[in-house]
Formats: structure tokens, C-alpha cells, sequence
């Protein structure tokens, strides 16, 4: 088989894969520190505590964080002996990620453009996902290879969903990114802003450390969604080390919070 027949058999795969996934999400940010990985966790496991059959593909190749933020770091994927298996994560939820296939996550993967555009086709073929509700893309910052490829490689991309914090510089960063969905075609599902306040751990009081009312700002200036706000907790943040979601636990604020994003996230899907 010569390279064009085995590129026109893989968009083969990928096409009959994704034909079986209802809604497929691109989660993207202009610039790393903005809790990207942190959304796209908590959005799968909010769609997944509600029912929702749902899959989160970590495509981020040079920090892939999905499994420690879902508790599977060190674990292997498996095969039927013909395709690769997604993890179970948690109910209705499995993950895929270069970490759950023996690369050591703490080694720098110094790849080149092409090698990892193959990687994340090879993701998107070979993964077995079956029938799901929602798979969710956990890219890496900016606007790169790895975004570029999800976005020319899978046949109706539903959208993608921008993740900033309030200050300037970090909605600069989205805009391009924003630039970029333009330029794909690709439709802006609607805005999460990131680390909104600070909740004190004793008090509950929220503190808006670095300010407020930018991805507000910049969902109306894209004309789209803004799908709500999630303050800078120090629970979150440490549930998230130990390899739990916001979803593991039965109340707080931030939790409500990402319960209500996911909300909104649906109504913006409804439809598509």
C-alpha cells in the first residue's frame, strides 16, 4: 500500500470512529495556566454524572494531564487485538491519552510536527470509542499541530469551547484562538472563564484576585455563548492532584459552578 492509499484508508477510520459519536468538542485556550486541561476534566465528568456517554481524548502531546487529573496515571490502555481500547475512567466516561500508552509523562516528548500529526490521526482511528453522547478534545495551548490535525481530521467537528481568565493578555490569546476556529469553519460553542475569584477556604468569601467579566466580554464580542465563570479553588485544585474530579464529591461552589456551565454547554449543543 503506498502513503496516499494509507492516508485515504486512515480518514477512512477516523471518519467511521467519529460517525458514532454524536458531538465532538475541540476544548482550546490561546495561551497555557488557564486551566484548560481543568474545564475539559470537569465538562466529560459533568456530561458523564448526568448520564451522557462520554469520551475525553487528551491530545495535548507534550503535557498530557488527563490521567492524573482523572486518577488513571500509570495505568495501560488495552486492545481486542485489533483496536485500542479507551480507559474507563469512571461511569459513562473513558479516556485516551499518549500517558496510558507507556509514554512516561515525565519525559519531554521533543517530537516534530509531522510525527505528531500521525500520533493524534493514530488516536483517532485505532481508539474503539463505540457509541458516544460527547468526546471531548483536550488540546494543548495556542493553535498548533495538534489543534490544526483534530480539526482537519474528524468529519463534523461540532465545536470548540474557549477557556480564559479574565486579564487582557489571557483574552488576546483567546482571540486568536478564536481566529483560528474562524479559519477552520469551526463553530465557537461559547466561552468558560477560569480562576474568576479566589475562594477563601475558611470563610467562603470570593475575591476576584485577577479580576472578572472578561470571557463575558469576549463571548459577546465573538457573538457566542458565555457559559459561565469557576473561581480559583484551592479544593479544586487539590482534588485535581489527587486524581478527582469536581464530581466525586456532593456540593461546594465550584462544583455548582462547573454543573452549571455544562448546563449552558448543552442548551449551546442543542440542535447540532
Amino acid at each position: 500500500m503506498n502513503t496516499q492509499e494509507a492516508m485515504k484508508q486512515q480518514g477512512e477510520e477516523i471518519s467511521a470512529r467519529m460517525k458514532l459519536v454524536r458531538r465532538k468538542v475541540l476544548v482550546m485556550s490561546g495561551k497555557g495556566g488557564v486551566g484548560k486541561s481543568t474545564v475539559a476534566v470537569n465538562l466529560a465528568a459533568a456530561m458523564a454524572a448526568a448520564g451522557k456517554k462520554t469520551g475525553l481524548l487528551d491530545i495535548d502531546l507534550h503535557g498530557p494531564n488527563v490521567p492524573r487529573m482523572l486518577g488513571i496515571d500509570g495505568m495501560r490502555l488495552e486492545s481486542d487485538g485489533e483496536d485500542i481500547l479507551p480507559y474507563a475512567a469512571a461511569p459513562n466516561l473513558w479516556a485516551c491519552s499518549m500517558a496510558l500508552l507507556g509514554v512516561d509523562p515525565s519525559t519531554a516528548l521533543i517530537w516534530r510536527g509531522p510525527r505528531k500529526t500521525s500520533a493524534i490521526k493514530e488516536l483517532l482511528g485505532g481508539v474503539k470509542w463505540g457509541t458516544l453522547d460527547y468526546l471531548f478534545l483536550d488540546s494543548p495551548p495556542g493553535t498548533g499541530d495538534e489543534s490544526l490535525t483534530a480539526a482537519q481530521s474528524i468529519p463534523g467537528l461540532t465545536g470548540a469551547v474557549l477557556v480564559t481568565t479574565p486579564q487582557e493578555v489571557a483574552l488576546d490569546d483567546a482571540r486568536r484562538s478564536a481566529s483560528f476556529a474562524a479559519s477552520m469553519k469551526l463553530r465557537i460553542l461559547g466561552v468558560v472563564e477560569n480562576m474568576s475569584g479566589f475562594v477563601c477556604p475558611g470563610c467562603g468569601l470570593e475575591t476576584p484576585v485577577f479580576s472578572s467579566g472578561g470571557g463575558e466580554k469576549l463571548a459577546a464580542e465573538l457573538k457566542t455563548s458565555f457559559l459561565g465563570r469557576i473561581p480559583l479553588d484551592p479544593l479544586a485544585v487539590s482534588r485535581a492532584d489527587a486524581g478527582r474530579t469536581l464530581f466525586d464529591i456532593e456540593s461546594g461552589k465550584t462544583r455548582e459552578a462547573v454543573r452549571a456551565i455544562a448546563a449552558k454547554f448543552e442548551e449551546a449543543c442543542a440542535g447540532l
